[in-house]
């Protein structure tokens, strides 16, 4: 490759430098808040400077303000699904080779696709101090009624089943028809596809994700299977194979969890 289709490419590679930072910040944020040394004492949140801020953002999920869940959720939206959108990114990266912008273009559907998984970490987080304030979550994220657990496994074990679930997910799973079907030019256009990835991306994995309120939102552990699963599922060939017994799993699991409820009361 000659010396000018180099660097023709390095903005696309500095592009995709920054999608894996942002991955890796995610998680590194993730990490830092499940940890006992993220947690700030409250009474030390008054403090202004840079490290008493810091402390507070990256505080631990049992501090129950709504500001940190929001942020907790955010980075575990954006650490857990922006690898599950890499085919896409992939292909859009290809079809905006040598076109005008691409660079500004590639980022804004980025930026919109994030945009829909930011509203999701704002209603999951409102979900989640609802929750935590009728007792029914603990400091970790975790529901403690069995009857919830079972709902939040039923409800995402059929859901596995239903047609839009399917539907969303076809389009996940081939990235050239969504853009055949989708595509729009300019910077602008490109934000509005990205909106449209992101619905159907949320579409597909939303009833995934609220599995965190049974493994624990803090749950790295948890966090690194469900987006392994999810990342499986959106693949063409292997993903046919995931979701129907991932459904059933799951139903099976709602059983187990509203048999053990029961026992306890």
């Amino acid at each position: 490759m000659n010396a000018p289709a180099i660097a023709a490419r390095l903005p696309a590679a500095a592009s995709w430098v920054v999608f894996y930072l942002a991955i890796l910040v995610a998680w590194v944020g993730l990490a830092w808040m499940a940890g006992d040394g993220a947690i700030a004492p409250l009474a030390a949140w008054s403090d202004v400077d840079a490290d008493s801020f810091l402390a507070r953002c990256l505080a631990s999920a049992a501090a129950l303000d709504l500001d940190h869940l929001v942020i907790m959720w955010a980075l575990m939206s954006l650490g857990m699904m922006l690898p599950t959108t890499f085919p896409t990114l992939q292909r859009l990266a290809e079809l905006l080779l040598g076109r005008p912008l691409a660079i500004r273009r590639f980022l804004m559907f980025c930026a919109a696709y994030l945009l829909v998984w930011l509203g999701f970490s704002v209603v999951a987080a409102i979900a989640q101090s609802f929750l935590a304030g009728l007792g029914l979550m603990d400091e970790t994220g975790r529901t403690q009624s069995g009857l919830v657990a079972a709902l939040l496994f039923g409800f995402a074990g059929a859901y596995q089943f239903s047609r839009l679930k399917h539907a969303c997910l076809s389009r996940c799973r081939h990235p050239m028809t969504f853009f055949l079907a989708q595509w729009r030019e300019g910077s602008a256009g490109a934000f509005v596809m990205g909106l449209r990835h992101g619905r159907d991306c949320l579409g597909c994995c939303w009833a995934l994700m609220l599995l965190a309120f049974v493994g624990g939102t803090m749950n790295l552990a948890w966090m690194g299977l469900a987006m392994i699963l999810m990342l499986i599922e959106k693949l063409a060939g292997p993903g046919r194979y995931v979701t129907a017994p991932l459904g059933v799993v799951l139903i099976l699991a709602a059983g187990f969890s509203f048999g053990a409820a029961l026992q306890t009361i």
